[in-house]
């Protein structure tokens, strides 16, 4: 692809979808329309922005207003009981039993899984499970497209099974009915798919900042959730935390600025010796971290294999969370008043370890099963209940641990460290245990990242992608980069082929040749490649004896950008550079295209 000083060329779509080499246009003309497209985009998204961290704060009351209705109705009525509540929502911190025990509480959660079974199923099967796998995987693979039935059928699949008393949470369905409606505003003020992927994430931002009360935390969420490494949709973020402030806002004005959780006064750590029972907080919430989705996916596919119709697979779910029940009602819910009574110091040592080992079997079975709701809740309660249990082993206040146990474990399940620790500092008000917070966080990180690494589930959001370069979402943009490179190492004369699409023109076997006696060529891995299994790094880029410039790698018609650590896998694509009169020699390892 020559350049000179009044043309160059890019990657584009075409009208199919299709990657194409778009003809060269003036570069000053190229740039001044570039500068006064993006200028009037960031102007049209601010807009918005506005337009949807306002309604953000109005899905998130809803929300509310439908679970508490679900509540009274199931709980309350049916079963007679009411677990304790967060007195920042209005709630008593005490539980309540009626006269006939807790022995109708399992018919409450069975009623609600059996209703909940049938609106997904014959409504929206999008809206079974924690959804905010569905808009990562909107994001990633749809181009951030979710039918507009989604959130209305998951805003009330997700009431009835929190409020009769699955256990789950709050943020997977905010996340999920913010989003859509997002997505939905992007259909109807006719937007394409990267502005729809932008809305999206920004009524997702909104919705959760809403709930619990963390626009900071819930912005970096929705940025950070989409990748199981450490990568951020960075791009986002202005939009994200503008949505979040206004739902923030908005929200505030109605019930209130107060934190989620009431913190007692935390001393400072003076002593380095402080900081180690959270640095130990933080190895064991690895554990756990690596432990919970490996238990919740397990319990998944248990019930995909079950031989009964979808519709009824909550409903026995619900029946087996109900009966832990009859034994442990802490786990009935998200379970937000029994961690505030932890924080208070009101639970025992044996009665914390144990809740943080059922809260995962319950919220497994619950979610799982087909439930409708989310695994930040149950996640944060099972950290919050090891951090209560290491504060009792060591004679120490349980707030603090409590708090750090909260972020520690959720970090470590779904690979969010950052977003984690934020939302959990601004729901509990503790900005004095951002330190230790840190500390134990990314110790639980690491930890679970390593016992992870050979795992078949290694987070509990399992739409994840590993990063950037492996989304979808970015590949036209990741081809555009490979060309670019390609042009200015001057290693090929592309440009001599036209507005053509070049993967289909290396498939069909029409040679492109390159400078300096070189081609461009794609080669498949077959399952008996010698190179099968290993790294870029591994391979130094000689690939059957011959020197080669990877450009990139086609992975289930995707594109991705290799770096030395890429692993080849059998059915992969590889775009590639090697010298003309060596392209036999691929022939060893590769199936050729060219």
């Amino acid at each position: 692809m020559p350049s000179s000083d009044t043309g160059t060329q890019v990657a584009s779509h075409n009208r199919t979808g299709e990657i194409a080499l778009a003809l060269p246009r003036p570069r000053r003309a190229l740039g001044r329309l570039a500068r006064q497209g993006a200028w009037t985009r960031q102007r049209r998204l601010v807009v918005d922005t506005i337009i949807l961290g306002a309604v953000g704060a109005v899905a998130a009351q809803v929300f509310n207003l439908l679970l508490g209705w679900s509540s009274a109705i199931f709980l309350g009525g049916l079963a007679g009981y009411h677990p304790p509540g967060l007195p920042s929502e209005g709630g008593r911190p005490l539980e309540i039993v009626g006269a006939h025990g807790l022995w109708l509480v399992p018919v409450a959660i069975t009623l609600g899984g059996l209703i909940v079974g049938v609106l997904t199923t014959w409504l929206a099967p999008e809206a079974e499970g924690h959804g905010t796998d569905a808009v990562a995987r909107a994001f990633h693979q749809a181009g951030g497209s979710l039918r507009a039935r989604v959130a209305p059928v998951k805003l009330l699949a997700s009431a009835i099974t929190i409020g009769s008393g699955g256990s789950a949470g709050r943020e997977g369905p905010i996340a999920l009915v913010a989003a859509g409606i997002g997505s939905w505003y992007a259909d109807f003020t006719k937007r394409d798919d990267r502005d729809r992927r932008v809305l999206l994430l920004v009524g997702a931002a909104a919705g959760l900042s809403a709930v619990f009360r963390s626009p900071i935390g819930a912005a970096l969420f929705v940025i950070e959730v989409l990748y199981a490494e450490m990568e951020f949709e960075s791009g986002v973020l202005l939009y994200a935390t503008l949505a979040a402030i206004i739902a923030y806002a908005l929200n505030g004005m109605i019930v209130g600025w107060g934190a989620l959780f009431v913190v007692p006064p935390i001393a400072e750590l003076r002593r380095p010796l402080d900081y180690g029972w959270f640095a130990i907080l933080g190895i064991v919430a690895g554990v756990l971290a690596t432990a919970l989705p490996v238990v919740f996916y397990r319990v998944r596919d248990a019930f995909h294999a079950l031989p009964v119709h979808p519709a009824f697979k909550p409903a026995i779910g619900g029946l087996l969370t109900g009966l832990i029940a009859l034994v442990l009602p802490q786990i009935i819910g998200g379970g937000y008043g029994w961690v505030q009574r932890a924080i208070d110091g009101d639970l025992a040592f044996s009665v914390l370890l144990v809740l943080a080992l059922v809260k995962i079997v319950a919220m497994s079975l619950t979610v799982a099963s087909g439930g409708s709701g989310g695994v930040f809740a149950p996640s944060l309660f099972a950290g919050a209940m090891l951090g209560g249990a290491c504060a009792s082993l060591a004679h120490l206040p349980p707030g603090p641990f409590v708090v750090v146990g909260m972020a520690a474990v959720f970090a470590g399940a779904a690979h969010v460290p950052i977003a984690t620790m934020m939302m959990v500092t601004e729901m509990t008000g503790g900005y004095t245990l951002l330190v230790p917070a840190a500390l134990a966080v990314m110790l639980s990180y690491l930890v679970q990242m390593r016992l992870s690494s050979r795992l078949r589930y290694r987070s509990v959001y399992e739409a994840q992608v590993a990063n950037r370069s492996e989304s979808p979402a970015h590949h036209s943009q990741h081809l555009e980069t490979a060309l670019r490179i390609l042009r200015e190492r001057e290693l090929t004369n592309v440009g001599d082929v036209g507005e053509v699409d070049l993967v289909r023109l290396l498939r069909v076997g029409i040679p492109v040749e390159m400078a300096g006696g070189q081609r461009l060529v794609v080669g498949v891995v077959p399952e008996s490649s010698a190179i099968a299994g290993r790294t870029i790094a591994h391979t130094g880029r000689r690939l059957g004896g011959v020197e080669t410039n990877i450009i990139a790698i086609l992975r289930e018609d995707h594109l991705i950008v290799p770096h030395v650590d890429t692993v080849f896998r059998p059915g992969d694509g590889l775009v590639l550079v090697a010298a003309d009169d060596a392209v036999d020699q691929l022939g060893t390892v590769l199936e050729l295209w060219s």
